[in-house]
């Protein structure tokens, strides 16, 4: 497995002196949100940015504000990395504990929470103790969870004591929600050279039977922790053999892949499968080959808004259905779909 331990040097200090501190990065993130709160209606989901949805004075929804009706809903959070506390962010903890309020102050809460991976920093206990104690305050009846490369540094021992229960071989499993059928898949204990993801084959095999006796109207929602597109390759934001697991979910009319790992909200749809990465609780990373590598990035408080979950990025190859139909809400209240 390739060691991420380097990522804590590769700090970007394109801020200076004038680099966010404790108080400022917190005080951002009030407003700022790192979670995504997806609701299905018709086997379609639609995600909205806690920010978008959560006033920042008084942590309830927006004055105004009305969604739409939903069959369900849940919330991705992801990036948490408790225990990390280099410039870019020194309480991890408090920025994990501000995306929670803004979950607490949804008008219902959500069915579960699903959490895309780097619970911690350096996968030891206290910090899996630390994660466990604050996410205990979400109003969901169960968080479901993936590990990223930075919880299986003694190759995933301690996580799947913790977090693995239930699951097969490296901590991959499925389950049925409301019509839809969840995925969660490991790609980040066996990944290689360059950091890319990989998942293997025999998780490839289990998928298969796993969709098999599924109907193609059947809406499948696929988590991981690194990208099963390749976003930029040459920092590992991809999976080495992400295509094989895409061409088992082809057949399906809807299709949704959420993954975590590069600390930013980027969108690419092909055809009938959307793929969608979310923000860091924790700290951002540079844009796609804007920087000489990848890692925590430490940026000024008043540009913190553009790196912490409101700016994306939409790659559309096809003309056809998606799966996910992602809304930002104005904020005066009317949600606007994008186009």
């Amino acid at each position: 497995m390739k060691d991420h331990s380097h990522m804590e040097e590769n700090i970007q200090d394109d801020a200076g002196s004038d680099g966010i501190d404790r108080r400022g990065f917190l005080g951002c993130m009030a407003w700022a949100g790192t979670g995504v709160l997806w609701m299905m209606s018709g086997g379609i989901l639609k995600s909205y940015g806690m920010s978008q949805v959560i006033d920042r004075a008084s942590g309830t929804v927006k004055k105004g504000l009305i969604l739409p009706k939903s069959d369900f809903s849940f919330v991705q959070i992801s990036d948490s990395h408790i225990g990390f506390n280099k410039p870019a962010n020194t309480d991890v903890a408090g920025t994990l504990n501000a995306a929670i309020a803004k979950i607490n102050g949804l008008p219902a809460a959500p069915s579960f929470v699903l959490h895309t991976g780097d619970l911690s920093h350096l996968a030891q206990a206290d910090e899996f103790d630390t994660l466990e104690q604050a996410l205990k305050s979400v109003k969901t009846e169960k968080i479901f969870y993936v590990p990223g490369e930075h919880d299986v540094t003694d190759n995933g021992k301690l996580y799947l004591e913790r977090y693995g229960k239930g699951t097969l071989g490296d901590g991959w499993y499925s389950f049925d929600s409301n019509g839809v059928h969840f995925i969660g898949l490991n790609n980040v204990t066996n990944h290689v050279d360059g950091g890319l993801g990989y998942i293997g084959p025999a998780q490839l095999s289990w998928l298969e039977a796993d969709l098999k006796p599924l109907s193609s109207s059947t809406p499948i929602v696929v988590f991981a922790h690194i990208p099963l597109w390749a976003i930029y390759p040459q920092w590992g934001w991809g999976t080495d053999d992400s295509a094989q697991a895409l061409s088992l979910l082809r057949r399906f009319g809807s299709v949704s892949v959420l993954n975590g790992h590069i600390h930013q909200t980027i969108q690419k749809v092909e055809g009938n499968i959307t793929f969608h990465t979310a923000n860091s609780t924790a700290f951002p990373q540079p844009a796609p080959g804007a920087a000489p590598s990848p890692g925590p990035m430490k940026v000024p408080a008043e540009k913190l808004r553009s790196f912490l979950g409101l700016t994306s990025v939409s790659y559309v190859e096809h003309n056809h259905t998606l799966a996910v139909t992602d809304i930002p809400l104005a904020e005066t209240g009317s949600p606007a779909e994008t186009k």
